[in-house]
């Protein structure tokens, strides 16, 4: 009868897990028409995604005066509100995306310092 090797222990893998710099991020933007805050939240949520995940993400801006079904779905209550879907958790951010920072720490791109 043959005695049984024992495999060499695997290494450990030390690695941290990735982070969210290579992650593909879903964002849904819904807004009110050409409301002025839907402006600017459009306008601050795209030179955000440009700065921060440049190729990375997917915008979908959604007019709920257009698709107002879309609001009793997605349990949109105030506007504009931004819906990252992925990557998991789902996260919300409701404004006009001016406070940079907040999103940023709201979508979980960057941590807060």
């Amino acid at each position: 009868m043959k005695a049984k090797r024992a495999r060499p222990a695997q290494p450990k893998d030390t690695r941290a897990p990735r982070k969210a710099a290579s992650s593909r991020y879903i964002l849904k933007l819904y807004v009110a028409g050409q409301s002025p805050k839907s402006v600017n939240a459009i306008a601050n949520i795209k030179k955000l995604c440009e700065t921060s995940l440049r190729g990375r993400y997917v915008l979908d801006v959604i007019d709920l005066y257009q698709q107002p079904h879309l609001a009793q779905g997605e349990q949109i209550i105030a506007l504009p509100t931004l819906i990252r879907t992925l990557p998991s958790p789902l996260r919300r951010i409701i404004g006009d995306m001016s406070n940079t920072e907040r999103v940023l720490v709201g979508l979980d791109i960057r941590s807060e310092a």
